[in-house]
Order: structure tokens, then sequence, then C-alpha cells
């Protein structure tokens, strides 16, 4: 559950916002998906959005035992969700290491069950393998930033079971809502933290991702 000095940030973002019906994924054979948690699922979006070979960002919630859980109920605590964004992508253009690659330098991997300002297990860092080519190379990721960070990594792999899209108000919320998002954003000091922990790799966009590849 997120702290007290925590929640008045996230929800002044939220202030005056409509309610929604749920999000529509992308449905497409040529199209795969990925699942991954890095704290507030709006972040996560905007730093998916612009990787080549991205179709598409949902909002929504893994890893817990609840069915159809409304935000409310996740970050309040005791479903067992994450705050997760759904990745759609084109495999001819853009590979699953890839995206590992992005996700890594878009949180901080040293955090236990928060993410930034966010706290609680709602906002806890975890990878959703769909196969075991992909939970290979998840744990083969965590391996070698525990190598090279010298600790460990707290970052969990699960296998993906099911995922659920948040309300409509929470999709593409950092484009509609962009004055919110950013005081958000910058209140809790993302940029700051991901910049102290991965120098210039922060973010992963930096012309980086044929090496990762």
């Amino acid at each position: 559950m997120p702290t007290p000095a925590a929640l008045p940030i996230r929800w002044f973002a939220l202030l005056a916002l409509p309610l929604g019906l749920p999000g529509h994924l992308v449905a497409d054979e040529h199209i795969a998906s990925a699942v991954f948690a890095g704290g507030c699922f709006w972040c996560v979006e905007e730093a998916f959005d612009p990787v080549d070979g991205v179709i598409a960002t949902t909002s929504g919630f893994s890893g817990g035992h609840v069915e159809n859980p409304s935000y409310n109920q996740v970050v309040a605590g005791g479903t067992g969700h994450a705050e997760v964004v759904k990745v759609e992508y084109d495999p001819e253009v853009v590979d699953y290491r890839s995206l590992l690659h992005v996700f890594w330098r878009n949180i901080d991997p040293f955090a236990v069950n928060r993410q930034f300002c966010d706290a609680g297990e709602p906002y806890r860092s975890a990878i959703f393998p769909m196969n075991d080519a992909e939970r290979e190379l998840a744990e083969a990721g965590r391996e070698a930033l525990a190598e090279r960070f010298g600790r460990e990594i707290a970052t969990e792999i699960n296998d993906f079971e099911a995922f659920y899209p948040a309300e409509e108000y929470h999709q593409g919320y950092y484009r509609k809502n962009p004055v919110r998002y950013n005081f958000y954003k910058s209140a809790c000091r993302r940029e700051e933290r991901l910049k102290e922990v991965w120098g210039d790799e922060a973010g992963g966009l930096a012309g980086d991702l044929a090496t990762a590849r």
C-alpha cells in the first residue's frame, strides 16, 4: 500500500478524471505480447511507447489472485496484483530481449516492493515471461545485472497467468493529462533515480537497442 506521503502525489494527478470502460487490447496473430511491472503503469507506458516495433501499450494488473480488480482494489493491497503494462509488439521489428533491455533501464532494480515514491506490493517490479525462452532471457538478464552491480536484484520473475486492463482513464494517461502526469513524475524523482542507477543508459533508448539484441 502506498505510504501516506506518496498518496497525495498520485491522487492529485487523478483528481476530477471521469470513470471509463476497460481499455482494449490489440488483437492480431502477428503481434506478440509482453507484460512488465515497473511501478506506476503510466510511466511504464511512456517508456515503451517510443520503441520501434511497439504497437500498443495497455495499463493493467497481473500477478494476483483477484479476477478483474479495480485500480482502487489493487492499490489498497490484498489482491496480490502489481500495476503492469502489457506491451503489444511486432517481433519482426523488436524482439523480447530488446524489450527487457528497455524495461531494466526504466526501473530501480534494487527496490523491494516499491518503485520511486510508490510503496507497497502493487508497485513491485516484475517480469512475466510467457514461455521458457522468455524466462531464460529474463533470468539471464537478472543474473547479469546482479554481477554488474554486485548486489541482489529485487525484480521478480513470475510466469504469466492473466492480465486485467485498468480503467480507461489510466490508458495513455501521460498523453491525456500531461500537466498532472509531469507533476507526479517530477515529485517522485523517477528520472533522477534512474540516472543514479543507470547513468547515460537510463531509459534504454540511447541508440543501444541494436547491442541488446
